[in-house]
């Protein structure tokens, strides 16, 4: 499907209406300094795997070239710089589950995962993680973020149907793309969006994935997008004919709108405002798996 450009633009961590674009532009230097402020420079840990008892499940084609460990300097087609994180003892007879992660604005690959805290758990989870640059969101950098995974898959062992997206703000935006967007040759297994710009309103010209698992964190103290993740997994819930539309159920914090059709979604309200990451790790890690 192509985007509806006379409906869409994507900018400044969002997907809305021009109207709304214009008025929230405005908010992105606050954004960027925010949240490169709440990050530390603590070095890189990475996690062992837990093989035990799990029968390796190898990749098809050649061995991949991709060695156990930190690489930090990884390239798409149109220069967009990625890292890549393995499990400590990673086994590339293995096939393991991927998450891509895409930054907010204005962050590069090293402060968001300084932000989001994903590597030490995910790795020691079994996951490959890989952290991209940020760049202002369009459609030809939506599709060269879309991407990353077959890349990694080609130099990693990665089993392509377990590949997972998250991201916060913009990155959230980017990971949600990935779902409602059919054109970019990526159909995730599942993703997590936080902060994301999103709105039911602007899915409405989207097809329902259907087997895209769906996890929303939003802030109930959001000042830039205030009630976007609810009405965005009201959206999700709907489109995806869940059990529990109208009453979900509370798990961890989050509310669980049951069985879906051929997926799940929840939706995590959380506080803290806008360029607060959800402490939710452990439940998209666990969402994921």
């Amino acid at each position: 499907m192509t985007t509806p450009v006379r409906a869409i633009a994507v900018i400044s961590g969002t997907v809305l209406s021009q109207t709304s674009a214009n008025r929230f532009a405005g908010y992105a230097a606050a954004i960027v300094m925010g949240v490169l402020a709440a990050c530390s420079k603590e070095p890189v840990e990475l996690g062992a795997a837990d093989y035990g008892g799990v029968p390796p499940a190898g990749c098809l084609g050649e061995a991949r070239s991709g060695e156990a460990g930190l690489h930090d300097r990884e390239e798409t087609e149109h220069g967009i710089l990625y890292s890549v994180r393995t499990p400590s003892n990673y086994d590339p007879g293995r096939a393991h589950p991927l998450l891509v992660v895409y930054a907010a604005a204005g962050q590069r690959r090293t402060a968001s995962e300084r932000f989001t805290g994903f590597t030490r758990a995910a790795t020691a989870a079994g996951f490959v993680v890989a952290y991209a640059d940020h760049r202002a969101l369009s459609i030809r950098v939506l599709d060269d973020l879309a991407t990353i995974p077959a890349a990694v898959a080609r130099k990693w062992c990665v089993d392509t149907d377990q590949v997972f997206v998250a991201g916060h703000s913009d990155g959230g935006t980017a990971a949600a793309a990935m779902a409602f967007r059919s054109d970019d040759g990526l159909e995730p297994a599942g993703f997590a969006a936080s902060a994301a710009g999103v709105r039911g309103v602007d899915l409405d010209p989207y097809q329902c994935p259907e087997r895209t698992r769906v996890l929303i964190l939003h802030s109930l103290e959001d000042e830039l997008f205030p009630d976007f993740g609810a009405d965005a997994a009201l959206w999700w819930a709907r489109c995806k004919q869940c059990d529990n539309v109208e009453a979900p159920l509370s798990v961890d914090g989050c509310l669980d709108y049951g069985a879906c059709n051929g997926s799940s979604v929840r939706y995590c309200p959380g506080i803290g405002g806008h360029r607060s990451w959800p402490a939710k790790n452990e439940v998209i890690l666990a969402f994921f798996r």
